[in-house]
């Protein structure tokens, strides 16, 4: 079986958030599993294309409308991850320091167009084609419509939905940039009077699969306007929940991490890295130490930490540390915490995966108040370290994490995304803190429950085989 990932990112070559995690995983335990499992993404000059070297292997022209583009496919002249990666270069459109822009319509129709185009030359076609978010939506389309890819038509694709909040709308003037069709089929394209590449891939696609299980059922009920599709193809929907890399997210061997660990030596692997962290950030080591990591938007429930977090540091009951970037005067306001809450609060503006890892370790409690959250990997990444989550009961946050007050419960859930909710449930884990057999007992009995990818890309493939 040859299955073909396409993918606007890919961990370690480019990430902006968790489809890249799950493109750089996946293919990787599918190969495992005996399936031959490849990656097409867009070259980007980024630190790793910088980084490396690469060979050119196909060049040719694509069009777009009526302009012409020449671009090439290469691949890494060292083999540095577990499965096959080609990179589509379109020097003009692709070749940019970002991975997202403004400009986004047309370099992501070129990444698609090329991949096809290269793909139409192979001596043998893959079995399956699995495209990622919006950023490929055309394919299935181009595949069942477009003349130029009719040798395609008969080959399987799955739609993975990351993230269906962003769904790449562009106007109808723009569709003569989509390679020849039928234009009898016009409406495919068509959702919500734009074309809507997310909407005509959940249309076209022979398989549609969500990252979780609970987040396929929410999107029936709000998808930022694909509520009424979704449920029109509900018979070809499912949910399959990622998994993470167990063998990169493991304390026993994170070389980010100041001292490693097991389930056995939990207890003073997390407090030799907790220390490291207070002794960083100027923390008290004594209290419980509640952290964030992620991006400072809306749909993570962020523009509620400043108020959260006064209510919190106010009681003087805890410590807080903060990873993460985005909306401008949320970090402004987060900054600004630091000179009234010196000892018990610190935040780093920016991302470092190190620190991340360190704080995974350090941490005593992981924030997830998500109001949107497909499935989440940090939460995953928190369990694996032994450090309890506190999250938002929304989509595979769901599916992960069983309340404390529940049989075999593990992690603190709230219903809503409010300050009240936010600042009852830090409270809650202050309080679970404060009985330390307990907290120990859980913080080991954790680090056991495996979300790796195993059965995830087992349940992939067995998707693939009931088409």
């Amino acid at each position: 079986m040859n299955v073909v990932h396409i993918s606007a990112e890919c961990y370690p070559v480019a990430k902006v958030g968790g489809l890249a995690d799950v493109v750089g995983a996946l293919p990787k335990y599918q190969n495992s599993a005996t399936v031959s499992s490849q990656v097409i993404m867009p070259f980007y000059d980024n630190k790793f294309t910088k980084a490396h070297a690469f060979n050119t292997i196909y060049e040719s022209e694509l069009n777009l409308g009526d302009a012409s583009f020449p671009f090439k496919i290469l691949t890494l002249k060292k083999a540095l991850l577990d499965f096959e990666i080609f990179f589509v270069d379109v020097p003009e459109l692709l070749f940019k320091e970002y991975v997202y822009s403004n400009d986004d319509t047309e370099r992501f129709l070129a990444f698609q167009i090329a991949a096809l185009d290269w793909m139409l030359t192979w001596e043998t076609f893959p079995d399956y084609i699995h495209c990622h978010d919006h950023h490929t939506g055309l394919i299935p389309f181009m595949l069942q419509e477009s003349f130029k890819y009719k040798s395609f038509r008969k080959i399987p694709n799955i739609l993975t939905i990351h993230n269906a909040q962003y769904q790449g709308w562009f106007p109808h003037n723009k569709v003569n940039l989509i390679p020849p069709f039928n234009f009898d089929n016009v409406g495919l394209l068509d959702w919500g009077s734009s074309i809507n590449p997310l909407a005509a891939a959940i249309k076209c696609a022979w398989r549609v699969t969500t990252v979780s299980p609970s987040y396929m059922e929410e999107l029936k009920k709000s998808a930022n306007g694909l509520e009424d599709l979704l449920n029109h193809e509900s018979a070809k929907c499912s949910g399959i929940l990622n998994g993470i890399d167990w063998n990169v997210w493991n304390p026993e061997t994170d070389n980010y991490l100041v001292s490693n660990y097991t389930d056995k030596t939990v207890v003073s692997g997390k407090k030799a890295n907790k220390k490291h962290l207070c002794d960083t950030f100027n923390l008290d080591f004594k209290k419980p130490l509640f952290a964030f990591i992620g991006r400072l938007v809306g749909e993570k429930g962020s523009d509620l930490f400043p108020e959260t977090f006064k209510n919190i540091l106010e009681k003087g009951d805890a410590s807080i540390l903060l990873l993460g970037s985005g909306h401008d005067e949320t970090e402004t306001q987060l900054e600004a915490l630091k000179n009234d809450y010196k000892g018990s609060y610190n935040a780093f503006i920016g991302y470092d995966e190190a620190l991340s890892h360190v704080i995974y370790a350090g941490a005593d409690f992981l924030l997830m108040p998500s109001r949107v959250e497909p499935c989440g990997l940090n939460q995953m990444y928190a369990l694996r370290y032994g450090t309890i989550p506190i999250v938002r009961s929304i989509g595979g946050l769901k599916d992960t994490v069983i309340d404390i007050s529940e049989n075999n419960g593990f992690g603190i859930c709230h219903p809503h995304v409010t300050v009240s909710d936010i600042t009852n449930a830090i409270d809650r884990g202050v309080d679970l803190y404060k009985n330390n057999s307990i907290y120990k007992k859980l913080s080991k009995q954790i680090m056991g429950i495996n979300h790796s990818w195993d059965a995830s890309a087992n349940a992939y493939i067995k998707l693939y085989k009931s088409i």
